[in-house]
């Protein structure tokens, strides 16, 4: 079956639904909704079975709802209809919320319905529920409406007398309902605004949009007033409590992206440690038994120069305990996506920032690989991209949740060359041939993938409460073989440096850094605005749509 994804972007959510159809062996083409003229082009060109639109912004054309099949995943259960339903649900406080899958017609989100799905609702952000429950539930739905229109199933038109359809028509949510009233709010309703709003648009507050909101445990003051700091939070005084902000965004100047909250305030108040119990939380370490796990959850798995300083001292720290495996868990919604480009746009000079920033995470790197004292384990229940993802193969071992989404790559910032030692470890664990086609295809990554590639070692679990219990239990078992284990990987690692020297591969990789960063061509530079500024795309890319390569449809037709 000829399965077209129709979409706005290619997030995290869309590249979950590629690479899962693909792997079920659905033939599978990608067009960015860019305008109506470019759509019927990408339908004439791929003659798809099925338009399927997991992210739209706006509605499919007239003429190709009533001449092809339409599928919508619409993030909300049976009946919901309007554009901002998960934002809803979270505002609201529902317990249980859901995904359909529905058929696109005229009225928007009314058409036939092929299947739903509802899953239990987490206390955190609209992206964070995107990137796991809906994109689970949303999954499950969108095979078993394939599976119907393969058996020739009919699907069941909305009907708002069935008592089981609880779902209704909702407007949009305005930034009057996301708007904070210090003064009446409780810390659980900011929580809940601020959650609602992350992502797109973020919540209204004078000359900036607010993101990222945690709990302020054990800190009180004057309402809505900012009361202390913790690295890159300002926390806000509630009527109950007090709440970290620790991203804003300007309205207006020349950062309108986000930023870390005390980049853009400097307010003359206490701070409070970073990484302590009352304070914003990005690093964590503790032991069970002879296992050390380091977390550090960053914000969209972006590590800045002083983020990647504080976690390698926190590596090294981790290093002197009488431990035998360290495990490196990353965040609650990324594992790590490489340096931090939004940082890196905001300096007076990006080109230094981002060498300042690559240097730094080769220093990671390099002190992983170089471990003697412990086996470590890149343990990731989450997302991972570029950068990221060699930083996690610096590890010993590396496993993933089997619902994981990585992109190794970084050709699509700007044909950046990349660093992280990866031109050692590729090759080291994956081949040459797999090496060269990690290297190049510029496409998200399943964990099957990965694993079959060398990519990652092992992958496990179907959410994440399993994943770290998986976990737990191989880095004990890792433990009961750990002198022959750490003998040998030693061994190993002598070897590689009589061959070459690890300072070998960083020079060579960072003379190219420095010639994407510093040299005359600014491709790195413009895709960067683009990435930051979310500038939309002109085109699809090739690599996406496969309709639009004649090399790939040719060979096709033949």
């Amino acid at each position: 079956m000829r399965i077209l994804l129709l979409i706005h972007g290619f997030n995290s959510l869309s590249q979950r639904i590629f690479v899962e159809l693909k792997a079920a062996g659905y033939d599978v083409s990608i067009e960015f909704d860019i305008n109506d003229a470019l759509t019927r082009e990408a339908v004439d060109l791929f003659q798809p079975d099925v338009i399927l639109a997991p992210y739209l912004k706006r509605a499919i054309p007239d003429d190709l709802w009533q001449n092809h099949l339409c599928l919508i995943l619409h993030p909300g259960i049976t009946g919901d209809r309007g554009p901002a339903a998960l934002d809803w649900a979270i505002l609201r406080g529902d317990e249980h919320w859901g995904v359909t899958v529905l058929q696109a017609e005229a009225e928007m989100d009314a058409g036939p319905i092929w299947a739903t799905r509802e899953f239990s609702m987490r206390g955190t952000t609209k992206s964070s529920l995107y990137r796991r429950e809906v994109a689970d539930a949303g999954l499950a739905a969108i095979f078993e409406a394939l599976e119907k229109l393969e058996n020739g199933t009919k699907p069941t038109a909305l009907n708002y007398d069935d008592p089981g359809v609880k779902g209704e028509l909702r407007p949009s949510v305005t930034q009057k309902e996301r708007t904070i009233d210090w003064a009446a709010d409780t810390t659980e309703t900011i929580l809940a605004k601020v959650r609602a709003s992350d992502g797109v648009p973020g919540v209204k507050e004078g000359d900036y949009f607010l993101y990222d909101a945690h709990l302020a445990s054990g800190l009180t003051g004057a309402v809505g007033e900012i009361i202390a700091t913790s690295g890159p939070a300002v926390c806000r005084a509630t009527l109950d409590g007090a709440v970290w902000i620790g991203h804003m965004r300007s309205r207006e100047g020349q950062h309108r992206f986000k930023l870390p909250a005390t980049m853009l305030l400097a307010p003359e108040v206490p701070e409070v440690p970073l990484d302590s119990e009352g304070g914003y939380r990005e690093i964590s370490y503790r032991e069970v038994g002879d296992v050390g796990y380091l977390r550090f959850n960053f914000y969209n798995g972006a590590m800045s120069t002083p983020q990647i300083n504080r976690l390698l001292s926190a590596y090294r720290k981790a290093c002197k305990q009488p431990t035998k495996i360290i495990v490196l868990e990353g965040g609650d919604d990324f594992w790590s996506n490489g340096i931090h480009l939004n940082i890196i746009e905001s300096a007076s000079s990006a080109a230094d920032e981002s060498w300042l920033n690559i240097n730094t995470m080769d220093n990671l790197s390099e002190e992983i690989i170089r471990t003697r004292s412990h086996l470590t384990v890149a343990a990731m229940g989450a997302n991972a991209g570029a950068g990221g993802v060699f930083l996690a193969r610096a590890c010993d071992y590396v496993w993933l949740i089997n619902t994981i989404i990585m992109n190794p790559h970084y050709k699509d910032m700007g044909n950046l060359y990349g660093s992280e030692f990866w031109t050692y470890l590729l090759p080291r664990y994956c081949g040459a041939e797999n090496s060269a086609r990690i290297a190049e295809q510029r496409l998200p990554m399943g964990a099957v993938e990965a694993v079959e590639l060398g990519l990652a070692d092992a992958a496990f679990s179907d959410n994440r409460t399993d994943f770290d219990r998986e976990t737990a239990l191989r880095a004990a078992a890792l433990a009961t073989g750990f002198s022959q284990l750490v003998g040998a990987k030693n061994q190993r690692r002598d070897a590689d440096e009589a061959i070459k020297p690890l300072t070998q591969y960083r020079t060579e990789e960072l003379k190219k850094m420095r010639r994407n960063f510093f040299g005359f061509d600014p491709s790195y530079h413009v895709a960067r605005y683009n990435f930051v500024h979310k500038v939309c795309k002109s085109r699809t890319p090739v690599t996406l749509a496969k309709h639009r390569d004649r090399r790939k449809m040719e060979r096709k037709a033949s």
